[in-house]
């Protein structure tokens, strides 16, 4: 809590400074911390919350985490003690933002998380997001359904910290282990959800593994798969299939040209939606938050359709 007590000459300038000196229109306002601004992910996820915030009639403040737990932090401690009446947070670790969200909890503030959840609140947080295990299990068991013979794997894991990244792999490890020894990984290694990470890391470690290719290479974040693609243009490599976690419009395409073998739809608007939707009627007339728990697809060329992003294709 001391942190919360600055001088409210320094937070307003530092409000000032997150919210580019809007003027208030709505009702009141909430904010949206998401991991990091950068990532196809949270970008469509900003453009639905600010769509469900105009129905709704009120103010929404989106913060950029920037993959930065302290910057994450010390926006949540301006924000709250400043005025906003309610949060929704993406963090960017699973355990790096506790003490944040207690401080919030302590204001009695509702807050909510999306897509990744935090652990060891004081009290029990919201979350709305997909099953991102079962997410994991829907990869493998793809896998398992193309190789019923076995498979050599890569797995390029998301950031260390996330909850979806630990989650996603939980499944699949999960999913293969019960499928047997004949599944292998041959390499596992995090790309930190970046394009160019997942470029340079399977570029090394296919040039590691010499002649003994995987068979599969399971990304968990489209942005990741899209950069191991590059990595198999770049040496003539074919025959290597590629799965990716996000439904985006560039992997969905690549799919569609049969350059990528699937990916998994977590519906990013149903997510930011619904838990706008909550936390705005929390608020004004103290109705409980339940979370919302969305089941994952897998998307392939078969079912492009169940897509939630198919409309932007290009």
């Amino acid at each position: 809590m001391r942190r919360l007590r600055r001088t409210a000459a320094t937070l307003s300038l530092a409000l000032l400074a997150l919210t580019g000196c809007n003027k208030s229109k709505g009702e009141f306002q909430v904010a949206a911390s998401f991991h990091n601004l950068s990532e196809p992910f949270f970008v469509a996820m900003r453009r639905n919350a600010q769509d469900e915030a105009r129905k709704l009639n009120v103010d929404l403040l989106i913060l950029d985490g920037q993959s930065n737990s302290a910057k994450q932090t010390a926006d949540i401690q301006v924000v709250t003690a400043t005025g906003t009446r309610g949060l929704i947070l993406a963090p960017t670790d699973v355990n790096a933002l506790t003490p944040a969200v207690n401080d919030v909890i302590d204001l009695g503030i509702p807050v909510v998380t999306v897509d990744r959840r935090v652990d060891r609140s004081k009290r029990p947080v919201q979350h709305f997001g997909a099953d991102n295990v079962a997410g994991g299990r829907l990869m493998a068991q793809h896998v398992i359904a193309m190789f019923p013979q076995g498979a050599r794997i890569l797995l390029l894991t998301g950031a260390p910290g996330s909850s979806s990244a630990i989650d996603r792999t939980k499944g699949i490890h999960e999913a293969f282990k019960a499928a047997g020894p004949r599944y292998a990984f041959v390499a596992e290694q995090t790309a930190n959800w970046q394009r160019e990470q997942g470029l340079t890391v399977t570029q090394n470690i296919l040039t590691s593994l010499g002649g003994q290719r995987p068979d599969v290479i399971i990304s968990e974040d489209d942005d990741m798969a899209l950069g191991a693609l590059e990595a198999l243009r770049s040496i003539g490599a074919q025959g290597i299939k590629v799965i990716g976690f996000n439904a985006t419009p560039e992997a969905l395409r690549m799919i569609r040209e049969g350059r990528m073998e699937a990916t998994v739809e977590q519906s990013p608007s149903r997510q930011i939606r619904i838990a706008l939707d909550q936390l705005v009627a929390r608020i004004r007339t103290g109705k409980p938050i339940s979370g919302a728990n969305i089941t994952p697809i897998l998307i392939t060329r078969q079912n492009l359709g169940q897509a939630e992003r198919i409309n932007e294709l290009k």
